[in-house]
């Protein structure tokens, strides 16, 4: 019996631990047969010089033990298991209790490991530690470990570890943090980023009487930025790696490895984004980070905006978004946090729903996008159909470049592209300004991320009037006028490539709005035109202002319920789209896909403009017969709860020959 079976089918993992640590326990198992044939896994307690049953919680418990002695360095004459605390009236039990070298009567670490659900371990803790007064708390199951400092009753700070022994906390808060300790302490290599915001919005900001999208996303803005200057230091460790015939970063976690990890350190910057020792010192640092990047990333912020939270809430916050790292090349971390602090203002209530980064990432490869072709995305949300354009025409630019947001120098060519040739609009404040960070930060400094009504573009004019607007989007609109398909009229522009996925759910009863669509018109039964609808679907007006967006030739992605390709009462809508354009592909998606926000069925549209002449756009001869590509998502990509599932690789092992051939296949979770 190994610890693998032991651990198996239980809520108990063992993938925090070296791999060393599990051998050296397996080895010191005793399995015990009962007169009845039962087997029982026994080990000699490191603490307790006992044999102890060995249980999951157990294995964890004694594989814990091992940490605390080889890397914390703890004296076993200093550490106790089964410690008793009292609560109020109750008395229970603290799994591992480490006390002060000077205080032998007073607990200094207390380990919970009995609850494996983050929720209840901690909530275990914090109880265990407030009544004892020990500053320092560590939950684990083997699989997740934080780390948390009581400040005082009830008030817990996060932490990437503990002191060593003969390390006080101060030394400890005070020690530097460095790009290398980010990417070797990620959270997210745990959880994603939305449960961190949870966390800290539970915790935290519940109680601080601050808006909490507004200061978790000024908290955000600030850690991009912090990570955004230190960017370089990506290649500085590749190149000290390398130095060290290291491979692979996370061999640095290994104690061995230790003296290259500090030689690393050493000779990188610190990050500003950090929690310090003293509350005041952080609220100063951090606003201050957050001005100079107000000053880089300017319009998304007014002017002299400043960190609402308190200097305590505020540090605490910073504990816990300390040991995210934000610049990774796959965008799904940040859109998903922003996607749940969105939605928490309704965002949803108009079926505006985020669009996941797999279905994005499917339209931007079937109209690839290239270098002189100007896009648009006219319902942008969080820009992700601008972003993932953005890098799939830097790859083309630049194809070398592996991580292309990390790159600490963009090309000339790089910049241009954002900065003439992508634009979004939506009508959301709030995603518009989620919006034009990414783009920001892609376009170092520039974007055409526009907050405006699509489909009310009679009335941009006045919009665009107001001096606060002009303030902040001038530029961005003066290049979009430049692609209007005739001087002073926002109807019609000339973008090669549009990508949407409009808000699908509600009507519009605007006559002034209605009244501007063709495919709002009612027809008689000989085909005369007789008025308008009173209400028309926000998607139905899409189709029309997306085309109207588009140049002869120009291609579109848009994302529908798929009943407006299955419904006869929908014949209409169809036949206006076969009227203008040429169907390229329709692509099923699964129901899962908008989940939690909504079940509703959709589909992905891919059309090509009509065009006859070369003169005017990429040509498409109209045609009455012509193929057309039909896909359906056959595997979910989220589960019925709107959890995303996740793929790995599944190793086994065939033997051909008599020799032993492993193998490697895709396996859904």
């Amino acid at each position: 019996m190994n610890i693998a079976e032991i651990l198996k089918d239980s809520n108990y993992q063992s993938i925090q631990f070296p791999e060393e640590y599990i051998e050296s326990l397996d080895e010191k198992i005793e399995v015990r047969i009962s007169k009845s044939g039962k087997t029982t896994p026994y080990i000699e307690c490191i603490i307790r010089q006992k044999p102890i049953r060995l249980t999951p919680e157990e294995v964890v418990r004694q594989l814990f033990l091992m940490r605390l002695m080889n890397e914390y360095h703890y004296p076993a004459k200093f550490i106790t298991v089964e410690h008793p605390v009292s609560i109020g009236s109750r008395r229970t039990r603290a799994d591992i209790v480490v006390f002060h070298q000077e205080r032998s009567d007073s607990p200094y670490i207390i380990v919970e490991l009995k609850k494996p659900k983050q929720s209840d371990g901690k909530s275990q803790l914090k109880s265990y530690c407030t009544a004892t007064g020990a500053p320092l708390g560590i939950w684990t199951n083997g699989k997740l470990i934080e780390f948390y400092y009581l400040k005082k009753p009830n008030f817990f700070d996060k932490l990437i570890g503990i002191p060593e022994f003969g390390e006080s906390i101060s030394e400890f808060l005070d020690q530097k943090f460095t790009m290398l300790e980010l990417i070797l302490n990620d959270k997210l290599r745990e959880k994603p980023l939305k449960d961190v915001i949870l966390e800290f919005e539970d915790e935290v900001l519940a109680n601080a009487g601050v808006d909490v999208f507004e200061e978790s996303f000024k908290l955000i803005f600030a850690k991009l930025y912090s990570e955004w200057e230190r960017r370089g230091d990506f290649q500085r460790i590749d190149d000290f790696l390398d130095q060290e015939g290291i491979k692979d970063v996370y061999e640095l976690e290994k104690p061995e490895n230790k003296r290259v990890r500090d030689h690393i350190n050493n000779r990188l910057k610190q990050l500003r984004f950090r929690k310090t020792d003293l509350d005041e010192a952080a609220k100063q640092n951090i606003q201050e980070l957050f001005n100079d990047a107000m000053e880089k990333w300017q319009g998304i912020f007014p002017e002299r905006t400043s960190i609402e939270l308190s200097p305590s809430h505020l540090n605490t916050v910073v504990s816990y978004l300390q040991e995210v790292k934000l610049f990774n090349s796959n965008l799904d971390v940040v859109d998903d946090a922003f996607e749940y602090l969105v939605n928490k203002n309704n965002k949803g209530n108009k079926g505006q729903y985020f669009t996941p980064r797999y279905v994005i990432d499917m339209c931007v490869k079937m109209l690839n996008p290239r270098p002189e072709e100007f896009l648009i995305d006219t319902a942008a949300g969080s820009c992700g159909f601008t972003m993932h354009a953005i890098f799939h025409v830097w790859k083309r630019l630049r194809p070398n470049e592996a991580n292309l947001l990390t790159a600490q120098e963009l090309t000339k060519e790089q910049k241009r592209y954002v900065r003439e040739k992508v634009f979004a609009i939506d009508f959301d404040r709030r995603t518009v300004r989620v919006g034009r960070l990414l783009n920001l930060i892609a376009g170092d400094g520039h974007t055409n991320v526009l907050q405006l009504n699509t489909i009310d573009y009679k009335r941009w004019e006045n919009v665009v009037k107001e001096r606060s607007w002009n303030k902040i989007y001038g530029d961005g609109f003066d290049r979009l006028k430049e692609l209007r398909a005739k001087k002073g009229d926002d109807r019609n522009f000339n973008f090669e490539i549009v990508m949407a996925n409009p808000p699908f759910a509600g009507d519009i009863k605007d006559g002034q709005i209605i009244n501007s669509y063709d495919i709002s018109q009612k027809y008689d039964s000989d085909g005369n035109p007789k008025g308008h609808y009173d209400k028309v679907g926000r998607d139905i007006l899409f189709i029309e202002r997306n085309l109207d967006f588009l140049k002869p030739g120009g291609r579109m992605a848009i994302v529908l319920p798929q009943g407006r390709l299955n419904n006869a009462t929908d014949k209409n809508i169809r036949d206006f789209i076969v009227e203008r354009c040429r169907i390229l592909a329709v692509v099923g998606l699964h129901g899962n896909t908008f989940k939690p926000h909504t079940g509703t069925k959709t589909s992905v549209l891919f059309v090509q403009k009509w065009n006859d002449d070369p003169n005017t756009g990429p040509l498409c001869p109209r045609k009455q017969d012509y193929n057309i590509f039909f896909a359906t998502q056959q595997l979910p990509a989220k589960d019925n709860s709107g959890e995303k599932i996740f793929r790995k690789k599944k190793v086994y092992t065939i033997f051909e020959g008599h020799h032993p051939v492993e193998y490697e296949e895709d396996e859904f979770l």
